[in-house]
């Protein structure tokens, strides 16, 4: 299958999502529609199979370098910009997403093969597994830098996956760039290597042993859903944009802003 911004490819018990091109990979709510897309076909697809694993990488340089915040500031409707719809959107959008890769049934694995960046380093951190690339990228949790406030739910979500609190210290106040040789030191990345080829062979490798395990994907993805329960709370807001979980957005604004991507 061939999205707009990435491609879902299957091998053996696997499903593989590539974000496709060589810009930064921005998280605007057509590249996040995409890779929903993706990840719905990969469940229904996971339903007359057996047991599934998931993988998603990325061509070029980045993973992904977070928000499209050049998109969400350039509203042309001075009513839009000034109620923030773009960056309402794009939030709810993307919480949306991390709450289906939680939910998904059957481990999922991010295959870092370049910078992954603010949100772009959430969304790797929503897989049960990183794998990294050593010769190029880093993860980076840019808002001190870029003079943003970071939403609770990114902070839960690191939380989630970071045991020691100098780590997480070190990534939220201090916004270390991590190498895979520090995130295997950290306890972030799972493993590393050394080329982008090498990085989604060695995904595929972990991902097939998985699939061998033989679990039940329901059965996985309640029990994921369990031991994440507090970032499953955590994506019902953001308080940077003041988007919260049962806000509607109206179909005609939502469509009308993504058609001026």
């Amino acid at each position: 299958m061939e999205g707009d911004m990435c491609t879902l490819e299957k091998r053996d018990g696997l499903f593989i999502i590539t974000i496709t091109g060589n810009d930064e990979h921005r998280l605007n709510p057509i590249l996040i529609d995409s890779i929903r897309a993706a990840l719905r076909r990969a469940k229904i697809e996971s339903e007359s199979m057996g047991p599934t694993a998931l993988i998603t990488t990325a061509h070029g340089k980045f993973f992904s370098n977070g928000y499209d915040l050049s998109w969400a500031a350039s509203d042309p409707n001075p009513v839009q910009a000034q109620a923030q719809v773009r960056p309402k959107l794009m939030s709810k959008k993307f919480r949306c997403l991390v709450s289906d890769l939680i939910s998904l049934p059957m481990p999922t694995i991010a295959a870092v093969t370049g910078h992954a960046s603010a949100a772009g380093f959430v969304l790797a951190l929503s897989h049960d597994y990183i794998v990294m690339r050593n010769d190029r990228g880093f993860l980076y949790m840019s808002e001190l830098d870029i003079r943003m406030k970071i939403p609770s739910w990114f902070v839960q979500t690191v939380r989630s996956k970071i045991a020691s609190p100098k780590v997480w210290r070190e990534v939220v106040l201090k916004a270390a760039k991590i190498t895979a040789s520090m995130g295997v030191e950290w306890g972030i990345v799972d493993s590393a290597h050394d080329s982008a080829e090498e990085t989604v062979e060695a995904a595929a490798r972990l991902g097939m042993e998985l699939v061998k395990r033989n679990w039940d994907g329901k059965a996985y993805a309640e029990n994921r859903k369990t031991v994440f329960a507090d970032v499953m709370a955590a994506l019902s807001s953001d308080e940077t944009v003041g988007s919260y979980g049962d806000t509607d957005f109206n179909d005609g604004i939502g469509v009308g802003a993504i058609s001026r991507l």
